[in-house]
């Protein structure tokens, strides 16, 4: 039943009230355990489970009287658990709905969140085709430099050989002089001129001197200047360090949540080694600066014997002074570009931040919301064991109502089928206008039209389980001509997904067979087919066509209907054959299908025109523990309900219909009594009621499949057919009983429950 609920996608509610007593609207509210004799109570699961495994005991096991009050006092008790469970029901699902609301709302916070993202990611894009151009019109400057660098080596190559000249000259005057001193008495008059000279030259030396030395401090306060520079770009060049370090690793995290992004960190990755690259050569730029102030000096050292070179030395000075603030210019581009990459790297890595915080706070919802949903699938599934509990004891006849999609071709003009959404009712209450008045209806189960064949299954699937533990089980499909019955039961050949009641249930007790191996459990299966056709009964594995059908419609063997003491019953001369897997099975349904009586009708295509009834009969054995089981499984689609000015049936199909229906109208008449709890119920006056006699007043498990077609032009067969629906359901007819410790009856008769 957990499967079931999985499947469906639905929260199904508990099904305190019986279809005899009053309608549930659509604002009924569920039930409270205010009012109850036994106060608000809560349960625990031991509560549960020791409530479930509860056994009366009596003091005398004649005193009906006694086991009524104590029966009816446990049924109390369970209603009251039921209503618990209902009540806690809405609150799994109040709060299931609330987790989905915040789970809405921080995805659609995440969304926003990645779209800031992706905004700040264009940002860093143009920054760094920003940078790019920078870098590029930064390489131009250098080259510039470096050619006026290369302009300035060849004139200081000029000046030094022009400087060696200079010095080969003042040898030749020395030389000169020696000679000139011979001749110093007869040039007093020169010499005291080139005294005179001296004397100016000394004055303007001092001058030089005192201009070189004002020189010198000025350079020594930009060396200063240099090293604080220095200083404080190796801090920002170690502070740019660390923000790569965590860029990296922001850069990594970034990377797992955004692939995309890889391509942008990798270009940033080559623009911050760009930089570096930029640096070293600023570094180098620096260093030719330095060399070209030593050579200043140097220049300046010789200027005071050689004032013939003050202007080379001043272009020199002026050019080292425009590099300086080049570099200095450069520098501050620098830094700002550092700057403005560290800002957007804060950014994104808060934004990263941010994300994974929600991220994580989805993942927590998402948490939360599972545990609610198993919270509810457990809490359904003990309701549905505690429902199936409630239904063993009263005996009740199970009705799953199945509505048909609307057929190509159909109008169903106003909508005369809806379903109401409360939860009181949800998933098990159908509406049906007629003449503007509605018609409500409740059943163990409603299924709409977009139900799939899987789905319809899972909801029995437990059902069919029980006919391998040993009881009797029987699944029989009601509704007029046309309604799906057949689709319900037997399926779409050729179309595996849209399979009916019937290959399913096989082949779930095949698998269940097989895994049960392992236990030590052997089982023995046999099947057999027959329809009721004008009240007679065709065998329809025989391999006798004449014994099938005849001309007149009456078979010639006669296949007698006994019921035996344990409340078995058979059928005589009735072909029983032993199968190994679905596939036998399947064939012989195919084989079945070829013999069973169809015809044409204005309301069908195809329309069966028999009771057909699938029997398989299983014997359980287990070597390890000697324990024997019988259980037998009924699976019956009957013929549909069809009036006969709808469907214009003449002849023989006249007389099929009129056969039809006095059976199922012997049918209502035994559902009628039933209800009605009569001392004597008709079962005798049809085949089909003495074949049902042990699935609807014996110990069987009976589930009523009732099928309803949308169409506006149905919608009195609809009605009449959900009211018949709700008298099933109404019946007591008994608590199933397991068979057990039996020897199988491996003769050529058949029981069928």
């Amino acid at each position: 039943m957990v499967g079931a609920m999985a499947n469906n996608g639905r929260i199904r509610s508990a099904f305190p009230v019986a279809n005899g007593s009053k309608d549930l609207t659509p604002n009924s509210a569920p039930a409270s355990t205010a009012g109850s004799e036994y106060g608000p109570v809560e349960f625990t699961r031991e509560d549960v489970e020791a409530l479930l495994n509860e056994r009366i005991k009596y003091k005398s096991k004649f005193n009906y009287k006694e086991r009524c009050e104590n029966m009816m006092d446990y049924i109390k008790r369970l209603r009251l658990c039921i209503r618990w469970f209902q009540e806690l029901e809405l609150d799994y699902a109040f709060e299931q709905e609330k987790l989905k609301n915040a789970l809405e709302l921080n995805e659609k916070h995440c969304a926003d969140m990645e779209v800031s993202l992706k905004n700040k990611e264009e940002e860093l894009n143009m920054i760094i085709e920003e940078l790019r151009k920078n870098f590029e019109s930064v390489q131009i400057q250098l080259a510039k430099e470096q050619t006026e660098k290369l302009a300035a080596n060849d004139s200081l190559g000029i000046e030094k050989e022009a400087r060696l000249a200079v010095e080969k000259a003042q040898a030749g005057l020395t030389e000169e002089l020696g000679k000139a001193q011979g001749e110093l008495q007869t040039a007093n008059q020169r010499i005291q001129s080139v005294n005179d000279m001296y004397k100016l030259l000394q004055e303007y030396n001092s001058s030089l001197q005192l201009y070189n030395s004002k020189l010198q401090g000025d350079l020594d306060e930009a060396h200063e200047t240099i090293k604080r520079g220095e200083k404080e770009r190796t801090a920002i060049v170690e502070n740019i360090g660390n923000l790569k370090g965590q860029f990296s690793a922001l850069q990594d995290q970034l990377a797992a949540s955004k692939a995309s992004q890889d391509d942008t960190m990798k270009q940033k990755a080559e623009l911050v080694n760009e930089i570096a690259g930029l640096k070293v050569e600023l570094q180098q730029a620096k260093d030719d600066r330095d060399r070209h102030l030593m050579e200043v000096k140097t220049l300046q050292t010789e200027a005071t014997k050689y004032n013939d070179f003050k202007d080379s030395i001043t272009e020199l000075e002026t050019t080292c002074s425009s590099q300086s603030s080049q570099i200095r210019e450069l520098q501050d581009r620098l830094v700002l570009s550092e700057r403005r990459l560290q800002v957007s790297d804060l950014s994104t890595f808060e934004k990263i931040n941010e994300f994974e915080d929600q991220k994580q706070t989805i993942i927590d919802l998402k948490s939360r919301v599972e545990e609610a949903e198993l919270k509810l699938v457990e809490g359904e599934t003990l309701r549905k064991k505690l429902h199936n509990t409630i239904l063993e004891l009263k005996g009740n006849i199970r009705v799953f109502c199945r509505v048909r999609p609307l057929l190509p071709g159909e109008n169903n003009g106003d909508e005369i089928i809806s379903y109401p959404s409360s939860l009181e009712a949800f998933g098990r209450g159908i509406d049906l206008m007629q003449n503007a008045q509605k018609h409500s209806f409740t059943f163990d189960k409603v299924f709409v039209p977009n139900t799939s064949q899987e789905d319809v299954f899972i909801e029995i699937s437990q059902l069919v389980q029980s006919a391998l533990d040993g009881y009797k089980v029987c699944i029989f499909a009601y509704g007029q001509t046309g309604s799906g019955k057949t689709y319900t039961m037997m399926g779409r050949p050729g179309n595996p997904e849209e399979k009916g009641l019937i290959p399913r249930c096989l082949e779930q007790i095949f698998e269940t067979r097989q895994s049960l191996r392992s236990q030590g459990w052997k089982y023995e299966l046999q099947v057999s087919m027959l329809e009721i056709y004008n009240e007679t009964i065709r065998d329809l594995l025989s391999t006798n066509k004449e014994a099938v059908r005849t001309d007149n419609g009456v078979s010639p063997q006669k296949h007698a209907i006994k019921h035996d003491a344990h409340g078995n019953t058979h059928v005589a001369e009735l072909t029983i054959l032993d199968v190994k897997s679905s596939r036998e099975v399947s064939f012989l349904l195919d084989h079945a299908a070829r013999n069973r009586s169809v015809g044409k009708t204005q309301m069908n295509e195809q329309s069966s025109r028999s009771h057909f009834v699938f029997t398989l009969r299983i014997s359980g054995v287990n070597e390890s523990t000697e324990q024997q089981v019988q259980g037998v499984l009924n699976l019956i689609d009957l013929a549909g309900s069809e009036r006969l000015s709808k469907s214009g049936s003449t002849g023989d199909r006249l007389k099929e219909t009129q056969a039809i229906n006095k059976s199922l109208s012997s049918l209502g008449d035994v559902i009628f009594a039933l209800a009605k709890k009569e001392d004597h119920v008709p079962y005798r006056n049809s085949k089909l009621t003495y074949l049902l006699q042990p699935c609807l007043g014996g110990d069987s498990k009976t589930l009523m499949f009732v099928n309803i077609a949308p169409e506006s032009s149905s919608t009195g067969e609809s009605l009449c057919s959900l009211r018949f629906a709700a008298r099933v359901n109404a019946c007591e007819i008994g608590t199933p009983r397991r068979q057990t410790n039996i020897k199988p009856l491996l003769d050529n008769r058949l029981s069928l429950g």
